[in-house]
């Protein structure tokens, strides 16, 4: 094995083994949270930029399906886990996730006290940090993160990304006719809208509005994907184009998006949400959601124009979870409802929005 070292911009350093893949990965610091899902968070492109770290301490031991990978590639930046297991046990497992680790060339720290830089991440929130592997990548890891840290930008993430589908792909063959605007999407929300009755087109997030509208969609909905909102000034155009002739959606990034494109503001978070255990409160139908998240910012909910009204709150931090408008057929969520993973409280988020935008 290879020695390996995660540095973080404060100083703080967790020296470790790596496996077999050396470099350097660069990006922010992070933490999951989830006993199981590993998969499906190395393949979420909201984790694009992002180095995670899994904090429950045995990683790995039901092994790689493929079946349920949210991309085609792995998106994370980096990878810190405390154990790995070495020779996984599952009916639908076809590799070990340390091989499909060095196969798709993520730089992967192990042997680390991961309770103690997660305690460390959520004392200090977000941070720039540097995962090396390898004696080459260790010896100019402190001048690459400084190099980084001063010049850090989530410009080039979602474009990283967003091409899981071929533009202008329509899946499914349900009634309702979905154009998905691609900025990071996960193959579950895919799933879910056609396991619903959706007829889903897929575009990228730099179709214009004539584009979308050519497509004779019944409604519009703005996918998850990774940074900061305002990297993406045209799509928050775009959006603005449609308001008023569409029904149109927001998920996670999305929901960033469209409340730009209403006059809403966003901002970045000192700690983001992340993980399968997010509690949101549904203020429209009085009931607690337990909800999948994962993303560095946020809608200012006080900066919401009086046309729109908020639908969700978050009850860790009061942050906003959702907004619909007054009087258009527009609305918008925070976290994710096709979970992925995460537990199944907000699955009926997208069955709803389908059946009014059906109407």
């Amino acid at each position: 094995m290879n020695a390996a070292t995660l540095l973080l911009a404060d100083g703080t350093r967790f020296d470790g083994a790596g496996l077999a893949t050396t470099g350097i990965a660069l990006g922010e610091a992070v933490f999951y949270t989830g006993m199981t899902g590993y998969e499906e968070a190395l393949t979420d492109p909201s984790y694009a930029g992002q180095i995670l770290t899994f904090t429950y301490p045995l990683i790995g031991n039901y092994g790689i399906s493929g079946t349920v990978s949210q991309h085609p590639h792995a998106c994370a930046a980096g990878a810190v886990i405390k154990r790995l297991a070495r020779h996984p046990s599952h009916y639908a497992s076809v590799g070990s996730l340390g091989d499909w680790l060095d196969a798709q060339r993520v730089p992967t720290l192990l042997g680390i006290d991961t309770r103690a830089l997660t305690i460390a991440l959520r004392e200090h929130g977000t941070i720039a940090a540097a995962l090396a592997v390898g004696d080459d990548a260790i010896a100019r890891v402190e001048a690459d993160l400084a190099a980084y840290a001063r010049n850090a930008t989530t410009r080039g993430l979602v474009a990283s990304v967003a091409d899981a589908y071929v533009p202008g792909e329509t899946l499914g063959d349900g009634r309702t006719h979905v154009v998905l605007v691609d900025c990071g999407v996960k193959k579950a929300i895919v799933r879910d809208l056609c396991a619903l009755g959706a007829r889903v087109t897929v575009l990228p997030y730099g179709a214009s509005s004539s584009e979308i509208l050519a497509q004779q969609p019944d409604a519009v909905i703005v996918s998850p994907g990774p940074g900061d909102p305002r990297d993406l000034a045209g799509t928050v155009d775009v959006l603005r184009e449609l308001i008023g002739k569409t029904p149109v959606f927001g998920v996670c990034l999305g929901h960033q998006l469209l409340a730009l494109a209403l006059g809403a503001q966003t901002y970045k978070l000192p700690y983001g949400h992340r993980g399968g255990n997010q509690p949101v409160k549904d203020l429209v139908n009085d009931e607690v959601l337990v909800t999948a998240h994962n993303h560095g910012y946020a809608v200012d909910g006080s900066s919401l124009p009086a046309e729109l009204e908020a639908t969700m709150v978050n009850l860790n931090d009061d942050t906003n979870e959702g907004f619909r408008h007054r009087s258009l057929p527009i609305e918008a969520v925070q976290f994710h409802p096709e979970a992925s993973p995460g537990p199944f409280d907000a699955r009926t988020v997208f069955a709803r929005w389908l059946e009014r935008a059906a109407r």
